[in-house]
């Protein structure tokens, strides 16, 4: 064992003390926290996280980092967002189809055909309805610290151009592991098969599944378009991410650090929105490039027509219809 001198001694006493100090005055103790995000390492809700977590550093003076495990390196989202109601995982990134499941108003804004643009969705989001929604989730094992954008999801497939809810028949559309989101495409016309995202590609390479839905990053980015030519505007959902923190994680945290946290997530927001632009523009370049064929000049109406029933049950419930026509209000 090294012999310490009376002076290093005194030393090494006072440091001890003042650390112990900083955690009695601020309530926190140092730690690393994991989050879960199932795209790439190079996606812009990754590179969010990252951002997040280097602002965090900064404003904790080290004492708090977050470690991100992307490209489903955790589990699927499905398995994630439980593991983050366990308190096993901190922090998860996941759209809000999927933690419908667990927080009712989620289901609200996944409904299909419900916001009128992307402005529009961003508008609601960015204001009290936004900020009351991320207030729900404590009672439901979560916290939420913002929304990250999503683009608008449409559909795609390697049978047939869709034109018209007709031309869906039969086809078998994968959809989320989300119930709301089977009734969609069931109202649709089409067949829902309910898989997992890592699992999309092989079921297009192996024809298991006809086509899928989702964003123009999502459709290049895992190399769907390579088995699925056609990609029809639908634009039946613009249902965004929601980036959420364990309730279990954010009682461990000092009021000072839950502060640090929301303002790091909503500055990571704002980022995240400046890189998904660019993405999204590569992604469809990339896919006309390939050779994609997508279909623009659909009569939406139909669509529209078709999913009504979904509405009105959901009209029955009175919390989720006030939430939805106040989101319509919204110009």
């Amino acid at each position: 064992m090294p012999v310490l001198s009376r002076a290093e001694l005194s030393r090494t006493g006072v440091i001890f003390v003042a650390l112990l100090l900083a955690v009695w005055t601020t309530g926190a103790v140092a730690r690393e926290f994991r989050a879960a995000d199932t795209q790439a390492e190079d996606y812009p809700t990754v590179q969010a996280l990252r951002y997040m977590g280097v602002l965090i550093a900064e404003r904790s003076s080290g004492r708090h980092e977050i470690k991100v495990f992307h490209s489903r390196q955790l589990g699927e989202e499905k398995e994630t967002i439980e593991q983050t109601r366990a308190g096993a995982i901190d922090l998860n990134r996941t759209n809000v189809a999927l933690i419908g499941n667990f927080v009712p108003a989620m289901n609200v804004l996944a409904m299909p055909f419900l916001f009128r643009s992307i402005e529009h969705m961003q508008k609601v989001l960015d204001g009290p309805i936004g900020s009351e929604i991320l207030n729900s989730f404590e009672p439901y094992g979560f916290v939420g610290l913002c929304f990250y954008d999503s683009g608008a999801r449409s559909i795609y497939n390697g049978v047939r151009p869709v034109r018209s809810v007709a031309d869906l028949q039969g086809l078998r559309i994968r959809v989320q592991q989300s119930e709301l989101m089977s009734q969609m495409m069931r109202a649709l016309g089409a067949e829902p098969v309910e898989l997992p995202y890592g699992q999309v590609l092989t079921g297009l390479a192996n024809h298991l599944i006809d086509g899928a839905e989702n964003n123009w990053p999502s459709f290049v980015t895992t190399d769907h378009y390579k088995h699925a030519g056609h990609y029809t505007l639908t634009e039946h959902t613009m249902s965004p991410e929601v980036l959420v923190i364990s309730l279990k994680a954010w009682q461990s945290l000092s009021p000072d650090d839950r502060i640090i946290f929301k303002e790091a997530a909503q500055r990571s927001s704002r980022f995240m929105r400046e890189k998904w632009r660019d993405l999204e523009e590569q992604s469809q370049r990339k896919a006309q490039d390939a050779g994609v064929t997508i279909i623009k000049d659909i009569d939406r109406k139909p669509f529209e027509e078709a999913v009504a029933a979904i509405h009105a049950r959901a009209g029955r419930d009175p919390a989720a219809a006030a939430l939805i026509e106040r989101i319509r209000k919204v110009e």
